[in-house]
């Protein structure tokens, strides 16, 4: 990975456990059971990119791009995707472990959270607006003044969210659901 641009190029079985990778361009590229855990991806460029069975939990990903990015089956614990570059970052994740990730403030409408855990995720002040949560475990994830317009929940678990701080307008709930949004006034739902 020693070059600055990268097109087209997949990388396989890479293990890059607390190093340093900066400034680097990669474009349309693949990456496959590899292993940047507690690494430095700082300042780094990523279009249409894919990861595959990956572990990046704990990577710095400040002044990131992330333009178009897929994640399949990644453990991404702890990251703090709010520190990404705001232009243009698109991220979908599917079978992936997102706990204690933060995606403050960050405007990603139409995100694509499928079969994911996403425990203790911090969203407040992010803009959701279509995005879905299908059969993801949001325990303890965090709801403050979050755009939800529109956004599916019908699948997911285990989510507390205050519909007085949220703007929730045709989002979509289970009837199972419904006690998420009522919890802070410790009503029992039978």
């Amino acid at each position: 990975m020693e070059d600055i641009i990268h097109i087209q190029k997949t990388f396989e079985k890479v293990v890059y456990i607390d190093k340093r990778i900066n400034n680097r361009e990669f474009e349309d590229c693949i990456f496959k059971n590899c292993d940047f855990s507690n690494s430095n991806f700082g300042s780094n460029s990523f279009l249409d990119c894919e990861f595959i069975d990956c572990n990046l939990s704990m990577t710095s990903l400040a002044g990131t791009s992330l333009k178009n990015v897929s994640f399949r089956n990644c453990k991404l614990l702890g990251i703090a995707f709010n520190e990404c570059d705001d232009f243009l970052f698109q991220v979908n994740f599917e079978d992936c472990t997102l706990d204690y990730a933060i995606f403050s403030n960050k405007k990603m409408p139409k995100t694509k959270f499928i079969n994911s855990s996403v425990r203790e995720v911090t969203f407040v002040g992010t803009n959701l607006t279509s995005s879905v949560f299908i059969d993801c475990n949001l325990d303890g994830a965090i709801f403050n003044e979050t755009q939800l317009a529109s956004v599916d929940f019908r699948t997911a678990y285990n989510y507390k969210i205050d519909p007085e701080f949220n703007a929730m307008r045709k989002a979509q709930f289970s009837t199972q659901g419904i006690a998420g949004l009522l919890d802070k006034y410790d009503i029992k739902i039978v």
